[in-house]
Formats: structure tokens, sequence, C-alpha cells
């Protein structure tokens, strides 16, 4: 099982990783909906723009913190740890249901 390491440098530095890893991973989940509804043609020429301007904008604003607080290496560690984390779950539920018995998940395969 992968674990989180959450020792080592001060406690504020702790929480503004946890902070600007789970922006991060809102604003990464809310460019794939973007994306969808681009591709769906859900979105006008101008809400994409707009979209893509503010996006990139929050971006930047992050980035700009990383490098301010010096958490950049924090980040992305946290990040890799929590890719391991939901690795292992979905591994894990892939081996407790197969697609056909109830409860199956979407993380491990096609059905419901």
């Amino acid at each position: 099982m992968t674990t989180i390491d959450v020792e080592g440098g001060e406690a504020s530095d702790g929480v503004m990783t946890l902070v600007v890893t789970v922006v991060e991973l809102l604003v990464d989940a809310l460019e794939r909906e973007a994306i969808r509804r681009m591709e769906s043609g859900t979105l006008s020429d101008e809400e994409v723009e707009r979209l893509g301007q503010q996006l990139a904008a929050i971006e930047a604003e992050i980035e700009q913190l990383k490098d301010d607080q010096g958490i950049e290496e924090g980040v992305s560690d946290l990040r890799g740890d929590l890719d391991g984390i939901v690795s292992d779950a979905i591994e894990r539920l892939g081996s407790e249901t197969s697609p056909h018995e109830p409860g199956y998940s979407v993380f491990g395969g096609e059905g419901e």
C-alpha cells in the first residue's frame, strides 16, 4: 500500500503543499470538463476563449505560489503519492469485483 510521507519540514509548509496540490487537482478536473464541453459543442467560441484565459491565469498563480513558497518539489511528490494511492485503490476494486458482478466499478472496467 502506498503511504504519504508527512514528516519533515514545518507544518505550515505541509499545509501549503496540501492546499496547492488539491487546487491543482481541481484545476485538472476543470480542464478535463472544459475539454469535454468543447468537444461536445456546448460552449460558444467566446466561452472557450474566456475559460482558457481563466484556467491559464489560475495555473500561472499556482506556479508563482509554488515558487514563492519553495514547495514545487513537495507538491510534485504529494501528487505522485496520491497517484499511487489511487492506483492501489483501483487495483483493489478490480480484484474484488468483476464486470459480471453487481457493484462493478467504472474505475476497473466497462460496466457498472
